[in-house]
């Protein structure tokens, strides 16, 4: 059985990262060149590569602040905290506004602390963890089904999910519908990278075969 070589590209990878002033992680290099771009010692072959649309880099990944700002206006107004704030005595007439009564009409408002201090038994008892584990799996499965079947997902990226789901992954369903946009908002990323890699690579062939025709004719002058 032949033994097949990996070609090792970290020196590329690092020079490529100095060209460009970036990191190594936002490098990508053309899985189908591997052979020219490890031929590529320098710094200027490298940019040569670059140019010809065998190196490019990777756009910059915005961290939005939006989900921080929606949680934090939420506990200016006290959600999300131990502290259940209890209301005092309501009037009628809010009670009637609450309740959409009409007049004439009363509606008695009983208010129960579930506190800490109210609390018997470990959180397990109350709520088994394993209860909790089977609700959100189901969820998280029911919808990778679905979708799947809806020819949203593709079969790899529907076993990739599901491994990640058994695997504590996602807390729940909007997390893993985050994901599934994500990947496949990568997946159009990255075809659209090879087709812009071939697009720059099909211009420098043809400029390489002007070139090549102009000395040409030189010669035969």
């Amino acid at each position: 059985m032949a033994h097949i070589s990996c070609v090792s590209l970290k020196l590329q990878k690092r020079l490529a990262a100095s060209v460009l002033k970036c990191g190594k992680r936002k490098i990508w290099l053309d899985p189908n060149e591997v052979n020219e771009i490890s031929l590529a010692n320098s710094r200027r072959n490298v940019a040569r590569l670059h140019k010809d649309g065998l190196i490019l880099k990777k756009p910059s990944v915005v961290h939005s602040r939006s989900r921080v700002n929606r949680r934090l206006e939420a506990v200016r107004k006290g959600r999300h905290t131990e502290y259940q704030v209890v209301p005092k005595v309501v009037s009628t007439e809010k009670c009637n506004a609450w309740f959409g009564n009409k007049a004439g009409q009363t509606t008695s408002v009983s208010y129960s602390t579930h506190g800490i201090g109210k609390r018997r038994g470990t959180a397990n008892a109350r709520l088994p963890f394993k209860v909790l584990w089977m609700r959100r799996i189901r969820v998280l499965r029911r919808l990778l089904h679905k979708m799947r079947d809806a020819k949203k997902i593709d079969r790899h990226i529907y076993h990739t999910l599901y491994l990640h789901a058994k695997g504590n992954q996602f807390k729940n369903k909007r997390v893993l519908l985050e994901t599934i946009h994500t990947m496949k908002a990568e997946q159009v990323q990255s075809k659209a990278m090879v087709d812009q890699a071939e697009a720059k690579k099909s211009r420098a062939r043809a400029r390489v075969a002007r070139r090549a025709a102009k000395e040409l004719k030189k010669e035969d002058q």
